[in-house]
């Protein structure tokens, strides 16, 4: 069987070592891939194809010419382009959903209505900016966009203005984990919406904002695989935002994250499942989105019941990479029974053993980063603390292989090393132990992850 994997993460690394441990052995591609997703694992190795994520002409005949029998999409930029509905109009076989249900990620805006619709627990909010966020493609709706920008500026600072407690700015387009701005107080807000709507700090995603209230409790990330009427909860997770120790600095698309059995109670999952998933997966197909992929719901578990913070329309990243060192099914069996409609007939079993993962990043990361510098110390990370590639992993995420020198930084977030403990404190104590062993100019790293 082949297998196509989109993307160049630390997700898609997971997913691709997910897949070479499939005892069905499929031949696995990925494009573009990274420096690590070309490591054997399991005596197996993925072959990178020199193809970006979001070319969907050069993927479709790629995945023509190549037979492929399964795409598998990884991050969301890709499905918000369209790639399922281009795939799927050409008879090729592929996780994840349309174009018209990752608007649940792509616009935020969007999403905000479809749960107040739908009745999903959420911040309250409101919404400033032009509704369609596709690009203008000619003068004329150029003015018509600059007028509709200028006056939900306006518009958002004179709501901001009557407010005097924290409120959270959100970027209602794509914005790669850089669209969520926590503001202390209306003066803030006021700027942040100032640099997002006037100048342009993210371009046309800024142009809309969501402005809503600040939430307060724990967050936890429970994602689910859904073919459209079944919905499978997977084992959930936690992941930090913030670059800094104690959830400090800016947010970034994630500093780490950890996976354990009984992190949720079954109650709260049920509640979760009926209150959040089936209540939105019902209304896309009533907007005539039925939704088929994995759905990520970010929550915070507030005094008043879980509210959704989010939804991302693909795995998360780095949730993945410590769930899937906790599955024990076949990764490929249940993606392509999520496919072809058969997720009422799988069972999936998972590693009793919690899993951490440490994210390493570059200096100057979630903004201006410097790429290039050699990674040292990878073979020695992977005996950390009596570990073994079932234990302990270390999956790539911004990096390229360099012929005659190895492994090389190519991006903010670098390393995800995730390892596997008895318990939530020993797999810290591995990840760290591995952690401590690899290293780069200008490596940085939280040093409290899956600790509070």
């Amino acid at each position: 069987m082949n297998v196509l994997v989109l993307g160049s993460g630390g997700r898609e690394h997971a997913l691709v070592r997910g897949l070479l441990r499939s005892p069905r052995r499929p031949r696995v591609f990925v494009a573009p891939g990274n420096g690590g997703t070309q490591i054997p694992v399991a005596g197996r190795s993925a072959l990178n194809v020199d193809i970006p994520a979001d070319d969907l002409d050069r993927l479709a005949a790629f995945a023509r010419a190549q037979r492929i029998d399964l795409t598998i999409v990884g991050p969301e930029e890709p499905l918000c382009r369209g790639v399922v509905d281009r795939f799927s109009a050409e008879g090729l076989r592929i996780f994840g959903p349309t174009a018209a249900a990752a608007r649940i990620e792509g616009n935020k805006a969007f999403a905000k209505r479809l749960m107040r619709e739908a009745g999903v627990p959420t911040a309250e909010a409101r919404i400033f900016g032009p509704d369609d966020l596709t690009p203008p493609t000619d003068a004329r709706e150029r003015e018509r966009r600059a007028a509709a920008v200028q006056r939900g500026f306006e518009l958002a600072c004179d709501y901001l203005l009557t407010r005097d407690e924290p409120i959270v700015v959100k970027a209602a387009g794509l914005a790669k984990g850089k669209g969520v701005f926590v503001c202390d107080d209306p003066a803030h807000a006021v700027r942040t919406v100032e640099r997002l709507m006037i100048e342009n700090i993210l371009g046309e995603a800024g142009q809309t904002v969501v402005v809503e209230e600040r939430l307060t409790g724990r967050e936890a990330s429970v994602l689910a695989l859904v073919d459209g009427r079944t919905i499978y909860l997977l084992e959930c997770a936690r992941d930090y935002k913030r670059i800094n120790d104690g959830d400090e600095g800016p947010n970034t698309g994630g500093m780490g994250a950890y996976s354990a059995a009984g992190l949720l109670p079954d109650g709260l999952l049920h509640q979760i499942e009926e209150q959040v998933f089936v209540p939105i997966v019902d209304a896309l197909s009533l907007h005539e989105s039925p939704y088929c992929g994995v759905l990520y719901a970010g929550l915070m578990l507030t005094p008043g019941g879980p509210k959704v913070l989010e939804f991302n329309a693909r795995f998360g990243d780095p949730e993945t990479q410590p769930i899937l060192m906790r599955l024990r099914s076949d990764l490929l069996d249940a993606l392509e029974a999520t496919v072809d409609g058969r997720l009422d007939q799988i069972t999936l079993e998972w590693d009793p053993r919690p899993a951490v993962c440490v994210v390493m990043a570059s200096r100057g990361y979630p903004d201006a980063v410097q790429d290039g510098f050699d990674i040292r110390g990878l073979e020695e990370a992977a005996g950390a603390e009596g570990g073994s590639p079932d234990d302990l992993f270390v999956f790539h995420a911004g990096t390229k292989h360099v012929a005659g020198r190895g492994p090389v930084t190519s991006g903010g977030r670098v390393l995800g090393v995730t390892a596997l403990g008895d318990s939530i404190d020993a797999a810290r104590r591995r990840a760290y132990a591995a952690v401590s062993r690899i290293s780069f100019d200008g490596a940085h790293y939280r040093g409290d992850i899956a600790a509070t």
